[in-house]
């Protein structure tokens, strides 16, 4: 079987899908948030890796269709920006109100900007604190 043209092949393993990752994401990793949305990261160790994504989309950005699209859109702009995170890269990212508006006017482009504002972030602390290592000392 051919893939879909613009497809492109995903590891199975790149999203997180587990309670038990999400809570540990959330309650040890680090959270930088805009008007649109809120990034946690949370490094694994020695489970060294490509980044790992997990989204939390509610009710309040919209209906399923509108939920749906958010989600696509971001596991694309996660796709196409999480080369810049550390390797080994826990993520959550929750979509808030703002992101459907977002969604609909600029499309990817906006929410990928959205996205990658958090992770400059991300990329700047680690920098800041002298380590690649983006969780909070507990």
């Amino acid at each position: 079987m051919r893939p879909q043209p613009g497809s492109r092949p995903r590891p199975g393993r790149a999203r997180l899908s587990r309670s038990a990752d999400f809570d540990r994401v959330f309650r040890h990793g680090r959270s930088h948030a805009n008007k649109e949305l809120v990034l946690y990261v949370f490094p694994r160790g020695e489970q060294a890796g490509a980044a790992r994504l997990g989204l939390s989309v509610s009710r309040k950005v919209g209906g399923a269709v509108e939920r749906s699209r958010v989600k696509r859109l971001l596991r694309e702009a996660f796709a196409l920006e999480c080369d810049r995170l550390p390797e080994g890269t826990d993520a959550v990212v929750v979509a808030r109100h703002e992101a459907r508006p977002l969604a609909e006017r600029d499309g990817l482009a906006g929410i990928r900007r959205s996205l990658a504002e958090l992770i400059d972030r991300v990329a700047g602390s680690a920098t800041a604190t002298g380590a690649s290592d983006v969780s909070g000392s507990e």
